[in-house]
């Protein structure tokens, strides 16, 4: 197993000498420890062989299981400081992050997926294995609510409001909004309460609806494994990562005529021009709806 050197020394350098927050350190510090958990998983064993390809490999893996931006930027700088660090400390002949791409501030956004491939996905999943119909009441509900993965993840049962078929949202900052949920997405929660979840829960266990094996709420990895698996077994070519089925709920939407702003209430934007980015894709529909039926479009 790989172990980052100077990470105690490097903490105190960027405290002493940087003047960073306890708290920005600390920060630094998990950012660290998951590049660490990142490396180990590659087999990657000496500080020495990590390469600048791979520092990208991690950062679209952050971005695939749904990372915010602002987080992964505080990642790239928290390489960038550490890797400068310990070159200039001798533990490294050369600074893997010199030749490391900066991402754009707004990377673009996922490929959507077809009506008619998410119905792939969701059949691909075989409900008669144990998992199989909490992936489906996940995946449904990702889909039918547009919830980012961490409000997925975090959902209790409390939250959802079953006979009003909704859900109460805890978005970023508690800001907190109300979500109509679907009689689709509904049923498959039901089922799973009624012949999975006590298989997965534990004494230790709370509220939260979707859990592991260990009876906690699944990681950002854990779902972006099992969307993988799924998506796979569909025969879908598409890189597909938790937040597409957000961005998919948001472009049907549109494509179905619902306005911008119930849109940007629903996805839990503050501003309506985050949501206006989900309007890109359906320009070509606009302008074949347009084609097919304004007058001045027609020829005799």
């Amino acid at each position: 197993m790989i172990e980052l050197p100077c990470i105690d020394t490097f903490l105190a350098y960027l405290r002493l000498e940087k003047t960073l927050s306890a708290n920005t350190a600390e920060a630094y510090r998990y950012d660290l420890q998951r590049l660490a958990s990142f490396l180990n998983q590659h087999r990657i064993e000496q500080v020495s062989s990590i390469s600048a390809d791979i520092l990208s490999r991690y950062i679209q893996l952050l971005y695939d299981i749904g990372f915010a931006s602002t987080s992964i930027q505080r990642s790239i700088s928290s390489m960038r400081s550490y890797f400068a660090f310990i070159a200039s400390e001798g533990e490294i002949a050369e600074d893997p992050t010199e030749l490391l791409e900066s991402p754009r501030s707004i990377r673009s956004l996922p490929e959507v997926l077809l009506v008619e491939e998410i119905e792939r996905i969701f059949n691909a999943i075989d409900i008669t294995k144990t998992g199989g119909i909490r992936d489906r009441a996940m995946l449904e509900t990702l889909y039918a609510t547009g919830m980012r993965v961490s409000e997925l993840l975090s959902c209790t049962e409390e939250q959802i409001l079953w006979d009003e078929g909704l859900v109460r949202v805890y978005g970023k900052g508690s800001k907190e909004r109300i979500v109509p949920i679907g009689e689709i997405a509904l049923h498959w929660i039901k089922e799973y309460y009624q012949s999975e979840r006590h298989l997965f829960a534990k004494p230790h266990s709370d509220s939260t609806i979707f859990l592991n094996v260990r009876g906690k709420a699944l990681s950002r990895m854990g779902i972006w494994k099992i969307i993988q698996s799924h998506v796979k077994s569909a025969g879908i070519k598409k890189s597909v990562s938790p937040h597409t089925f957000r961005h998919s709920f948001a472009t049907h939407l549109l494509e179905g005529g619902a306005d911008l702003r119930t849109v940007q209430e629903m996805l839990g934007h503050a501003n309506i021009v985050t949501t206006e980015i989900y309007t890109h894709v359906d320009r070509e529909y606009l302008r074949e709806v347009h084609r097919s039926f304004h007058p001045r479009q027609k020829r005799n």
